[in-house]
């Protein structure tokens, strides 16, 4: 079995199922997966980890999966965060910088991001991402990109994801005691839309609706920037339990009856067309309506769609500067179910398509991986790519530093007095040459030391 050198993975942990992708970015820029692993997740409960040994056991299973399937041995994972416990804040800050004659660097932002970080928070909870939206230079506001200007005050609005320690701590423990490596945290509805959104959609304005097991995630971005990120408590999950409750069956044949026969809207459903369900332990067969099935479902969606609405209106999609021109991307396991596009349409307004995870894979073969199910596991993949890419950038700037000082490296003239014998070199001065160390590398070093401190701190 091959080391994970060449590839990476992505590790969704979720609350019906845990999912392993490793892959490998090609020439063409596309990603070809090289396996996946699955299994059914125990111990997490809305997105939350509940029992530690269970949610272990379950990411040991979809690992094992994905290292038979590839012929991987994986040891580094990008994790996916979710759960009721994420909420999210905007927040401004600003920097006064020392010389303002020389132009604003990427040290400079991460500068403000860090001072971003000290922001007090509520007993327990913990920044996640800071993710900036427009700068403002001096008095020069609206600004995308500040780096290569001039200026003295650099200013920031920010959007600020927030989640609660505990949780955080638990996905890492279990993460490292499954014997792997973190290699990040990504909050899941941004790495849903790394897979299922196009810049252009990113650009005019739209919400990804991640419906998945336990919790439904939403993130909106306009201009191309993340302005507003919420997880509703609500997902496919509890939709099979009000089946389960109202139709007096057991959970894995509610669960059957939602994706085989499950509709959102009651209405097209034939009123006399009946599913049999079997009994009990020997107890009489069960005919459950179509239409009664779908009204259960719809019931329960309109409550989770009405607070998708909310949460648009809270973020003012209404609103001509805010206005969502790319609508609602459906995505997860729940969006699956048949008319929720044509439901999602009527309450909130928008138009809506369902969101597929493939357009950035090349050999899925099977059309497995198309299943919105997998977006987020994708989108982890990709992050993990991303993530890959920037350090091996990083190692190729710090050889060109090395390489550059070495080749510019002074040489102490033979007349000089520091040369004790101008016919032999000196050893201590080969032994120990005096390299300047140049700025491009102390920003690389930065940014390394940015991408691993918040996992050094979980563990202190």
């Amino acid at each position: 079995m091959q080391n994970q050198d060449n590839y990476s993975v992505g590790l969704d942990i979720g609350t019906t199922k845990i999912v392993a992708i490793v892959g490998k970015r090609n020439a063409q820029g596309k990603i070809e997966v090289l396996g996946m692993g699955r299994s059914k997740s125990l111990g997490v409960h809305k997105g939350i980890i509940n029992n530690i040994t269970q949610t272990i056991e379950s990411i040991k299973k979809a690992i094992e999966g994905a290292e038979q399937s590839s012929g991987v041995s994986i040891q580094k994972v990008t994790v996916g965060i979710a759960g009721k416990h994420i909420r999210s804040l905007q927040h401004s800050d600003y920097i006064m910088r020392d010389n303002p004659e020389a132009v604003i660097t990427e040290e400079d932002i991460e500068r403000l991001k860090e001072q971003v970080k000290k922001l007090v928070m509520l007993p327990g909870e913990q920044i996640i991402h800071v993710l900036p939206q427009e700068y403002k230079i001096d008095s020069e506001g609206e600004i995308k990109e500040p780096i290569g200007m001039h200026g003295k005050r650099l200013e920031a609005n920010f959007h600020v994801v927030v989640g609660q320690m505990a949780s955080i701590k638990n996905i890492i423990r279990c993460v490292r005691e499954a014997g792997l490596e973190m290699e990040a945290l990504t909050l899941e509805p941004l790495a849903s839309s790394d897979s299922v959104l196009t810049k252009e959609e990113k650009e005019e304005g739209v919400a990804i609706v991640d419906i998945g097991g336990g919790t439904t995630d939403i993130a909106i971005f306009k201009d191309n920037i993340i302005r507003h990120t919420c997880v509703i408590p609500y997902g496919g999950g509890i939709i099979t339990d009000d089946i389960r409750e109202g139709c007096s069956i057991i959970e894995k044949h509610a669960e059957q009856l939602k994706v085989k026969f499950g509709s959102a809207l009651p209405d097209t459903e034939p009123e006399n067309t009946f599913v049999t369900i079997p009994g009990l332990h020997g107890r009489a067969d069960k005919e459950i309506s179509l239409k009664t099935l779908a009204k259960i479902i719809k019931a329960r969606l309109d409550e989770i769609l009405e607070m998708v609405n909310t949460e648009l209106k809270a973020y003012g999609a209404t609103e001509r500067k805010k206005k969502l021109i790319g609508g609602i991307v459906l995505t997860g396991g729940g969006s699956n179910l048949k008319n929720l596009r044509l439901l999602t349409n009527y309450i909130t307004g928008f138009d809506s398509r369902i969101g597929y995870a493939n357009e950035y894979v090349v050999n899925d073969k099977n059309q497995i991986l198309k299943n919105p199910e997998f977006a987020t596991a994708i989108g982890l993949l990709m992050e993990s790519l991303k993530i890959r890419e920037r350090e091996e950038l990083l190692q190729k700037i710090s050889l060109n530093d090395k390489v550059e000082n070495s080749s510019a490296q002074e040489i102490t003239p033979e007349n000089t007095p520091a040369s004790s014998n101008s016919g032999k070199k000196d050893e201590s001065k080969e032994e120990t040459p005096i390299v300047k160390q140049s700025k491009k590398s102390i920003f690389g070093e930065n940014l390394l030391k940015i991408i691993t401190k918040f996992f050094n701190e979980e563990e202190n």
